[in-house]
């Protein structure tokens, strides 16, 4: 074999070495790109079913506010049918007064809750809006961690204050003892108290 032929035998199989690790690369390569575009689907499920709880929670505010709206507008018609209707006599005009009260009262509840309801709304609008760029998540598991925090230094503060407590209430309970021995001692008596000690 000539030099020439033996160079070309060694380059076309070097040309098939790399032939062949290009193919496991690429086959390597469409099984991560598979493997991501799952773990995207799921994140992306996972997102929407988010999206559609929050956009199910502001439908049933806007219901609430409505049915605040209606009952509103139907507590006004009775309150005014209610005055029209008792202006005989003085007794009568003064339950219509009272139950105008109770009405007036009901529409501030009402428009209260429907203040309340449009709060709500917003907060829900917020939610939605903190779902869709993952702050939410990202806040609560900074204040799950706060509040781990929190709660481990409070165990720790109230174990202390435990152990003050009873050595306090010890001391107390040794002060009042002395104090009795001395008042005996002053009035003449024996101290009934087992840890009375004889001078």
């Amino acid at each position: 074999m000539n030099p020439t032929t033996a160079i070309l035998s060694l380059v076309a199989a070097a040309l098939a070495g790399v032939t062949v690790v290009t193919f496991n690369d690429a086959d390597l390569a469409k099984q991560e790109v598979a493997r991501a575009k799952e773990e995207s689907l799921a994140a992306i499920r996972a997102t929407g079913a988010k999206v559609a709880a929050a956009e199910r929670k502001t439908f049933e505010a806007e219901v609430r506010a409505k049915a605040a709206l209606a009952s509103e507008a139907a507590a006004k018609e009775a309150a005014k049918a209610t005055v029209d209707s008792t202006k005989k006599t003085g007794e009568d005009l003064a339950k219509a007064q009272a139950e105008l009260k109770t009405a007036a009262t009901k529409i501030a509840e009402l428009e209260k809750a429907r203040s309340e309801s449009a709060a709500r709304l917003n907060e829900v609008n917020a939610e939605v809006a903190k779902l869709r760029d993952g702050s939410d998540l990202r806040e609560a598991q900074a204040k799950a961690k706060k509040a781990e925090g929190d709660l481990e230094l409070a165990s720790t503060s109230l174990r202390d204050a435990n152990a003050k407590l009873t050595e306090a209430t010890t001391k107390l309970a040794a002060l009042e003892e002395e104090i009795a021995r001395l008042k005996a001692d002053i009035k003449g008596f024996d101290n009934p108290s087992p840890n009375y000690r004889a001078r």
